[in-house]
């Protein structure tokens, strides 16, 4: 993902509240069993629960991104195992994804098979492993407020969706939260 696009979806004021956030997120999981896998050059590590026995989940992410190992710490409570990997070239990821403009957001995960863009709840990621549709992947596009990893103390959460992506990149609602 170019700059210019992250700045679009994180404007100056959200990423300010989410590095509070991220402080607060970090300090609860502090307790759990922490370590950094894959290629961590970011300025903060992407939290693995090395104890979780649950599906490996690979997440790209850039360096500066504070919502996605928010996003992280949500998904390693819900006993995912994560493989973090820092770059730059967001753009070239979703590509290789088949993730289109529309549907991007500021990380992008894979598991068993199937692409997770942004801010996916656990619960939908497990209902699509359970299910396993014949579909891409999931996504939630942009960053919606209090989407897992973007919760701002004081901020009304936002109604978002999840969609589901076809292997044709058409999408439907696969779930409203």
């Amino acid at each position: 993902m170019n700059a210019s696009r992250f700045a679009h979806l994180c404007s100056a004021a959200v990423r300010q509240s989410l590095v509070g956030a991220f402080v607060v997120v970090s300090l609860l999981s502090a307790s759990q069993p922490l370590e950094a896998h894959g290629d961590v050059k970011g300025d903060a590590a992407m939290p693995v629960n090395s104890g979780a026995t649950g599906p490996q989940m690979t997440v790209y992410r850039s360096a500066s991104c504070g919502c996605c190992t928010s996003w992280g710490s949500h998904i390693v409570s819900a006993g995912y195992r994560i493989e973090d990997h820092v770059t730059e070239d967001m753009d070239a990821v979703k590509k290789a994804r088949g993730i289109s403009p529309q549907q991007a957001s500021c990380h992008t995960a894979v598991v068993e098979g199937y692409v997770i863009e942004g801010h996916v709840p656990a619960s939908a990621i497990q209902r699509l492993l359970t299910e396993r549709p014949n579909i891409r992947g999931l996504a939630v596009p942009g960053m919606p407020m209090g989407s897992p990893g973007m919760e701002v103390a004081g901020v009304e959460a936002e109604r978002f969706e999840v969609l589901a992506i076809a292997h044709d990149g058409t999408t439907s609602v696969f779930a409203r939260y």
